[in-house]
């Protein structure tokens, strides 16, 4: 389907989909599938499934990003309950989909139709599920959607205000200390408010992963986790040497711009509430309004390339962004796609600060990767996984570079500094996220209060700068509750930590050869999920993350190109 000037996403139809129905029609086709007489035949039945799955998938989107624009609103929250009971149960679908894949007679002419990537996504796939997790995975679904409502419905008071989750962060940054540390405190205050119903609803996760990996024969959740993210090309021990690396070369240069942070804005301890303040007039502010920060985008992608100018006016045209923050509104920021509509749509929370132009150029990242992908089939391609898709999000961040003189104005140089500082001071704490989601699904029976010391131990290692000695609730180890991937996405975190090494090498490539690194750029968007990380790694002509000597290499590059712009 396509979208015509008068038919954008307000007008886009809603309509529950009839999953018995589909599945009665999946089950057929899948008999087709298994008796094909012919190649083509087979490969018609793909297509045939393909399309019933990308008509579910629209209407799921369509409906989570109303829910995530009011999760107040009755409709749209009753709709996602409905999806949370009842999607697990298409699971049995594409097991069972994918099982005929497998064992296809015609398995060599579909390799070639579709490539090997969807077989490979097939067989780690069918490992993560049997019917009798339905009830599991329903609850799963319910839990997270429990932690996105109490985020999404809070009421932060300060001086008279009030404010939610998103809008405080304005107040946290602001140049006054004891404003900032009144601020942070009341933001903090109302997670503290909060902590046992948090506690609560990751401690249900965390047990119920557990219980659905022991039904699979999984020692634990982590093996579950890595297949459900699809890893083909690596698992935890090659996690645990990047780690390792991180550790070694790059906290040390963070803890060093820490404590260069701390002299420049005046303080003789950086705080937790000093943390996000970075120089002492004040952080890079977005020039104006909302509808300045959107045309000094515009600016920018006419200029990067004729299809960033055309797709981000596609964007505005069809409305396929909400980027203020409003109450109600679910937090944080993501790009989904909308399949039978060909449409990507970019949710975020901009709250005039620096922060909404690193989103809107990140979300824009994934937005622009899945519209130049959108013409593979099957659906499985549209994205890649997750630790491929999010290169193309933060290098989109420094593709944006030659943008922020219009976003920021006289901020412009203090942005370019505190973005690239963020990006390297974000390694360790992405790690941190990380090695305590190993740690906390080998320890499925760990309390509370274990995992917040177990937080505590990976803060002292990855992140010894933060002090939270006036905080009585982060100084239990609990900043982590405040993490949304943890309770939604598990072991989503260290793709940014991957996918940030190859921004770093796109960011090298675009200051020698702008044209080289755009064209290896959109080479890697086009395509898609068609190939496995590594794969697509070299398809974009970039070093993988886990060679030995590129973490010091980066190390040295970044810290020397800090210093030039200190």
């Amino acid at each position: 389907m396509s979208l015509s000037p008068n038919f954008a996403f307000p007008d886009f139809p809603y309509q529950r989909p009839d999953l018995e129905a589909d599945a009665r029609a999946i089950s057929n086709i899948i008999e087709e599938l298994t008796a094909a007489s012919s190649p083509e035949r087979a490969a018609a039945a793909v297509e045939r499934i393909d399309d019933i799955r990308a008509r579910v998938s629209t209407a799921y989107n369509i409906c989570y990003i109303r829910y995530s624009i009011d999760t107040r609103d009755a409709f749209y929250r009753a709709e996602k309950a409905w999806f949370d009971e009842n999607l697990p149960a298409t699971e049995v679908w594409r097991m069972d989909y994918y099982r005929a894949l497998i064992a296809s007679p015609h398995r060599a002419a579909l390799e070639e139709k579709f490539g090997k990537q969807l077989f490979l996504t097939a067989e780690l796939s069918i490992q993560t599920f049997q019917p009798e997790l339905i009830e599991d995975l329903q609850a799963e679904n319910k839990g997270y959607s429990a932690y996105t409502e109490l985020k999404g419905g809070a009421r932060i008071e300060l001086d008279g205000k009030v404010y939610n989750l998103s809008s405080i962060v304005p107040m946290c940054q602001v140049p006054d200390r004891a404003q900032r540390q009144k601020a942070n405190a009341a933001k903090w205050g109302w997670l503290g408010e909060n902590q046992q119903e948090i506690e609560k609803i990751y401690d249900d996760l965390v047990k119920l992963r557990h219980g659905m990996a022991r039904k699979l024969g999984y020692e634990n959740f982590i093996p579950l986790g890595y297949a459900r993210m699809n890893r083909t090309d690596y698992g935890p021990a090659e996690i645990a040497v990047f780690r390792d690396e991180v550790k070694r070369y790059i906290v040390p240069i963070a803890t060093r711009l820490a404590q260069e942070q701390a002299a420049r804005i005046g303080v003789e301890s950086l705080r937790y509430y000093d943390v996000q303040f970075r120089f002492p007039d004040g952080n890079p502010t977005p020039q104006g309004t909302l509808e300045d920060t959107v045309a000094a985008a515009r600016k920018l992608y006419d200029g990067l390339s004729p299809e960033t100018g055309e797709f981000f006016r596609y964007l505005e045209n069809f409305q396929l962004m909400d980027l203020e923050a409003k109450d109600g509104k679910a937090p944080g920021g993501y790009c989904t796609y909308i399949n039978d509509y060909g449409a990507p749509y970019i949710f975020s929370n901009f709250n005039r600060t620096s922060h909404d132009v690193d989103v809107l150029t990140h979300e824009f990242g994934h937005a622009f990767q899945v519209y130049s992908s959108r013409h593979q089939r099957p659906m499985e391609y549209a994205w890649p996984t997750y630790d491929a898709a999010e290169i193309h999000s933060m290098s989109m961040e420094f593709f944006a570079y030659p943008g922020v003189p219009d976003f920021f104005g006289p901020d412009a140089a203090k942005y370019f500094y505190s973005h690239l500082e963020s990006a390297i001071r974000f390694l360790p704490y992405g790690c941190a996220v990380d090695e305590f989601q190993h740690l906390v699904y080998a320890h499925p029976g760990w309390s509370p209060a274990e995992r917040n010391a177990a937080w505590k131990k990976l803060e002292a290692e990855y992140t010894p700068h933060l002090d939270y000695s006036d905080e009585p609730f982060l100084r239990q180890g609990t900043y982590w509750q405040s993490q949304l991937h943890l309770f939604g996405m598990p072991f989503y975190y260290i793709d940014y930590c991957l996918a940030q090494i190859c921004a770093f090498q796109f960011w090298l490539k675009d200051q020698e050869d702008h044209q080289q690194a755009w064209s290896d750029y959109v080479r890697l968007c086009t395509a898609g999920g068609s190939l496995g990380f590594l794969d697509l790694v070299r398809l974009a002509g970039l070093e993988n993350p886990f060679e030995p000597g590129i973490m010091e290499r980066i190390a040295k590059t970044v810290e020397a190109r800090l210093a030039e712009l200190a």
